[in-house]
């Protein structure tokens, strides 16, 4: 995993992530992915920092899709070599596995990288001599290219027992599998706009009244001498 770029960015600390017993490296590299989404369906590759993972480093690996369920280790740290015998770089990621499961994990690659979605691996690899049985577990994480397809995983695998004589192939005893759904970090809901405060009557303020206008009824009676009714025209009635 050395030869990862390091960059200045996207760094997210790890102190509140909860591994499992044994397997701190892979609640390590899951919980950094899961931060690095945010609020999106899958993050980049190109924003992976080898430092967000650096307790996971030898454990940690990346793979690039090349065919329908086939995927080749581009980056692999020096667990899976030792796992191996030799450098994994270029391999298909079913090397690591027993003929019998690699049909298995082919398959779930692949899903992984059509839902998307995430999966584990609960892995053992048979005992024989010089080669003490142990089990493993193994999780898939999906990345986006530059060029927005998802073709990229950020996985890692951990062994947990002594690896003897190599190579060390793995059975698949259970994996499982989740559809991606929106990230962990989404925007809060918008605040419900407040009700219209009810209207108030106006509050009248002393020596700011305008003076009262009266109402004038129109009565003649109430009218000054040169108020006088205007003419009006009468009908006359003629006979002739």
């Amino acid at each position: 995993m050395d030869k990862l770029q390091h960059k200045t960015h996207n760094v997210v600390a790890m102190s509140e992530y909860q591994p499992q017993s044994g397997y701190a490296a892979i609640a390590q590299v899951e919980a950094y992915w899961e931060a690095l989404r945010g609020a999106r369906m899958v993050p980049k590759r190109s924003e992976i920092d080898p430092r967000g993972i650096e307790g996971a480093l030898e454990n940690a690996f990346i793979v690039e899709r090349v065919a329908a369920g086939i995927a080749r280790l581009r980056i692999a740290g020096s667990h899976l070599n030792d796992l191996m015998g030799m450098e994994v770089r270029g391999m298909p990621l079913t090397a690591l596995f027993a003929p019998s499961s690699r049909q298995t994990v082919s398959k779930t690659i692949e899903e992984v990288f059509q839902a998307p979605g995430t999966a584990t691996f609960h892995l053992v690899a048979p005992g024989t001599e010089g080669r003490p049985e142990g089990e493993a577990r193994m999780i898939l994480l999906p990345l986006k290219s530059d060029l927005g397809d998802v073709s990229r995983l950020l996985g890692c695998i951990v062994f947990k027992g002594t690896i003897g004589l190599a190579p060390r192939r793995f059975e698949v005893v259970r994996r499982s599998f989740s559809m991606l759904g929106p990230g962990i970090d989404m925007p809060p809901a918008p605040l419900p706009e407040p009700e219209p405060e009810p209207a108030r009557p106006p509050v009248e303020t002393p020596g700011f009244a305008a003076p009262e206008t009266r109402f004038d009824s129109g009565d003649t009676t109430k009218r000054g001498k040169g108020n006088k009714r205007p003419p009006y025209l009468r009908l006359v009635k003629s006979e002739d």
